[in-house]
């Protein structure tokens, strides 16, 4: 399978690197000075997965002009630039890793909607010093057609990224397992950012799991409001969580940070990483894009509001 990754930061070399690893034709589209680092050393990644491999790379996107597919992985920001950057690939299949709902939206402007595939990735990493990327969760990859079904397309992209060594999946309902996403990175990216603190110690915490809690439950009214289900797969049970007494809930969390702390004691969440590097906060595709359609449909969510609001302060004065 011919497949261009646009993106080469830790998720994009986790995925490209793996899909290289099975056999596939993989290009990677790179900002200058990632380029270079591929080119002289290669994919390398450590963690989960150990191993370097050769990358074809290339910082101009004109140079490419097909594909069987093209996976989105640049931070959300700056998604309009680069899906301008490669509108004249011929390519039949999009599908974008990237955090939020929004995504969809915006490849279907792109390239039209008959060639978008939902996604959904709780796959992460972080790019080290020397340039490798220590991959730290392979915990799932969901695809599905937009905005539920499966496809032979679909059952062949994952088969390829299961094959490789990522943990792929179908999802019949994309949508469920996208807005369940979103509720995981809106509640546990707000309150990692927020806090400072590792994963495990934030959700342990009373306040903190509290506060996730209010977090899941806004996005959860925000899905109910659009006829859209919930799921519990993942690192927190989203759709029991939305249904559970405050109490209860707030004990789920700080059970599952319990889990984290002893078991992965420094795991950050990466808006925490990009924080700590002084990089750009992935806040108004996410959680902006919420309080906006919000907004516009009459759902309260203030606790997301409010956690937005907080972060673009800090996202300013940070940066």
């Amino acid at each position: 399978m011919k497949i261009v990754v646009l993106g080469a930061g830790a998720l994009g070399s986790i995925v490209g690197a793996h899909l290289l690893r099975a056999g596939h034709d993989v290009t990677l589209i790179a900002r200058e000075r990632r380029a270079r680092t591929l080119v002289e050393r290669g994919l390398v990644l450590t963690g989960l997965a150990e191993f370097a491999l050769p990358a074809t790379v290339t910082t101009d996107p004109r140079t490419v002009r097909n594909a069987d597919a093209l996976l989105v992985t640049v931070k959300t920001y700056d998604t309009e630039e680069a899906l301008a950057s490669v509108r004249h690939l011929d390519v039949p299949t999009v599908v974008s890793l990237q955090n939020g709902v929004l995504k969809n939206e915006q490849l279907a402007r792109v390239f039209g909607g008959e060639r978008v595939v939902g996604a959904a990735a709780t796959v992460a990493g972080e790019i080290v010093t020397d340039g490798a990327v220590r991959f730290t969760l392979n915990d799932r990859l969901a695809l599905g057609e937009v905005p539920t079904g499966t496809s032979p397309r679909v059952a062949a992209l994952v088969s390829a990224l299961a094959e490789a060594g990522l943990r792929a999946d179908v999802s019949s309902n994309i949508q469920c397992v996208e807005w369940s996403k979103l509720a995981l990175f809106v509640s546990g990216g707000a309150v990692a950012a927020l806090t400072r603190l590792p994963t495990g110690q934030f959700l342990s915490d009373p306040d903190g799991a509290r506060l996730v809690v209010q977090l899941v439950q806004d996005v959860g009214r925000m899905a109910s409001n659009l006829a859209i289900p919930l799921e519990d797969a993942g690192l927190l049970p989203i759709e029991t969580l939305c249904r559970d007494p405050l109490p209860t809930a707030v004990e789920r969390v700080q059970q599952v940070g319990a889990a984290i702390a002893a078991r992965a004691p420094m795991h950050k969440i990466s808006i925490l990483q990009d924080l700590e590097r002084g990089r750009r906060l992935e806040i108004e595709e996410t959680l902006g894009h919420v309080v906006r359609q919000a907004a516009a449909l009459g759902v309260p969510v203030p606790t997301i509001d409010t956690c937005y609001r907080l972060l673009a302060v800090v996202d300013r004065r940070e940066r």
